[in-house]
């Protein structure tokens, strides 16, 4: 099974809200996930985020691979593989 660090939308028209998730790469976007470890805010100066970074190193050191977009906030947050 490929496990992907991604977002999850949530929120409602023209104003998102993203959840971070661990799911199975060939599950859908809103779809089934296995772990939530944290949450994005796009909408807001500077965007806003949180990871539980605890969490995001357990699931990188099992293999979970993240989306770009996902990889740029851990690189914001500071966790590296």
């Amino acid at each position: 099974m490929a496990v992907k660090i991604r977002l999850k939308r949530m929120g409602y028209k023209r104003n998102p809200l993203y959840r971070i998730v661990v799911a199975d790469s060939r599950s859908p976007r809103d779809g089934k996930f296995i772990e939530e470890i944290g949450t994005y805010n796009p909408n807001t100066d500077p965007s806003e985020f949180k990871v539980n970074e605890e969490l995001a190193k357990k699931w990188l050191a099992n293999g979970a691979q993240p989306t770009d977009i996902v990889g740029k906030i851990f690189k914001l947050a500071g966790i590296e593989k």
